[in-house]
């Protein structure tokens, strides 16, 4: 049996004849298995480091991305011009079968300014044809015109332009119907021309009216005419036509209708 002391020299020498190869024969000449690991693990993590630095954006992953940008433009353009399609189709088929109201005409207003239809362009206005000899329809009509106006405007804002047109170009002049209309609707506007241009002004607008054409200014006669107010649109297109029987409430109602649909069709309540 050894001793102690003979055991811890044979341990000594054992470790000195280990660290002696290892320092002859480097590691991975001992373990070749050990060499092939480590080279291995070194391109893994070169890899990693590379796709690290490119990120999520493969030239794959980049190709579709773009195609599927370029797909969703299209789409979505697509999708537009099919609601402004239905849009369009749901405005002609509102305008379909209304007649054919309103058009050229060159007038005076009450303040001896030139008034044509394209002043009426931008806004919502109600046209009423009368004359101010009229003793009771007339009045009565342009009061109704007054509520509708206060109840809209308070509702939708400065957005109407109310229009009184003479069929009595004999007797109706401007000065005469700014005085009448100051009884009415401060936002009245009156408008007066000679004969020939009242009636084209009635024709356009399908007013029937018996003043004849050589009336004396200074005669008694009464003036027979249509009672309606007309309705039209930003554009100058008729919308509607209110009969003298129809309730302010009633018109009332029927302009919000109105507005509301050509709001959502156009973005804003008129064309300015």
């Amino acid at each position: 049996m050894l001793s102690r002391r003979a055991l811890a020299g044979l341990f000594q020498k054992q470790n000195a004849h280990l660290l002696r190869t290892r320092n002859r024969y480097p590691i991975n000449e001992l373990c070749p298995g050990h060499r092939n690991l480590s080279q291995s693990l070194r391109r893994q993590s070169q890899s990693q480091r590379e796709r690290n630095a490119v990120g999520v954006f493969t030239p794959t992953s980049a190709a579709i991305f773009v195609a599927t940008g370029v797909g969703l433009f299209f789409y979505f353009r697509h999708e537009k011009q099919k609601l402004l399609e239905e849009r369009e189709k749901e405005r002609s088929s509102r305008q379909y079968g209304r007649p054919n109201v309103g058009g050229p005409f060159s007038l005076t207003s009450s303040k001896g300014e030139p008034f044509t239809e394209k002043d009426m362009l931008g806004k919502w206005s109600l046209v009423y044809f009368g004359f101010t000899n009229c003793p009771d329809i007339c009045p009565a009509e342009l009061d109704k015109m007054g509520l509708v106006l206060n109840k809209v405007e308070a509702d939708l804002g400065k957005i109407f332009l109310p229009i009184f047109i003479s069929v009595d170009p004999a007797r109706d002049t401007p000065e005469r119907m700014n005085r009448y209309l100051a009884e009415f609707h401060p936002s009245l506007i009156g408008l007066v021309g000679p004969y020939d241009a009242t009636k084209a002004t009635c024709k356009a607008y399908r007013v029937y009216f018996s003043t004849p054409p050589n009336a004396d200014p200074k005669g008694d006669y009464l003036v027979d005419h249509s009672i309606f107010v007309y309705l039209m649109d930003p554009d100058g297109h008729f919308v509607e036509a209110f009969g003298q029987n129809v309730e302010a409430d009633q018109i009332v109602t029927k302009i919000e209708e109105e507005i509301g649909e050509w709001e959502k069709e156009k973005g804003s309540k008129t064309s300015i």
